[in-house]
């Protein structure tokens, strides 16, 4: 398959790309502290907990320290719930410079406590990936399916050949919206009888985000 290119849309493309200087890129991938991370799940992992460590700052994802490996076979699935809402609008995704790295990843939305039995289900979106060591390469989605994202499903199904995957660093971008401080908001001016509260709340970030 063409580098690049991902199976139903998106794509990838470098940082200089992007044309953003560090501190706008690590800002960019700053969704991990939107990471419910008690709840977070990561399925066929060699070491407990170790697929939680995957989810850092963007200027941390050369750490190599923290990584996670699959146990029985080449495939991991993570189960991320988010504190809010999230439109997610591109992923990156590192590996080791071996045919460990994963070379496939299938995502999924909403759709809690995910299993393997579940990944027969198709995807919301596919991609075909590249060996990434350094955190350069950006996996652009379907905005328009990751709109509403309030658990995302991230199923490595497939490396380059070798018997397990080894993931040292996933970054999200995105924006991120509070559900609960939505709701009180569109509580508090529909319970008012003034119209000019209704405009004021109408022209807020807040409420510019809900979709």
């Amino acid at each position: 398959m063409s580098h690049g290119h991902s199976h139903g849309g998106g794509g990838c493309r470098c940082a200089a790309e992007r044309e953003e200087p560090p501190e706008q890129r690590g800002l960019d991938y700053g969704l991990y502290l939107r990471i419910d991370l008690e709840r977070l799940q990561c399925l066929n992992e060699s070491r407990e907990g170790s697929g939680r460590g995957v989810f850092k700052p963007w200027e941390e994802r050369t750490d190599r320290s923290k990584f996670v490996e699959s146990d029985a076979d080449e495939e991991l699935l993570f189960n991320i719930p988010f504190t809010g809402n999230v439109k997610l609008k591109g992923i990156i995704i590192m590996g080791e410079n071996d045919d460990s790295h994963p070379s496939e990843m299938r995502l999924y939305k909403n759709i809690p406590q995910m299993s393997f039995d579940d990944t027969e289900r198709e995807p919301d979106q596919t991609f075909s990936l590249n060996r990434d060591l350094t955190g350069e390469l950006e996996y652009a989605t379907k905005i328009s399916r990751f709109s509403n994202v309030y658990h995302l499903s991230i199923h490595i199904s497939k490396n380059f050949g070798a018997d397990t995957t080894k993931v040292f660093y996933i970054g999200l971008r995105g924006e991120w919206t509070e559900l609960r401080r939505h709701e009180v908001t569109i509580c508090n001016y529909e319970a008012s009888a003034n119209p000019a509260d209704h405009k004021v709340h109408q022209v807020t970030p807040q409420t510019h985000f809900i979709s």
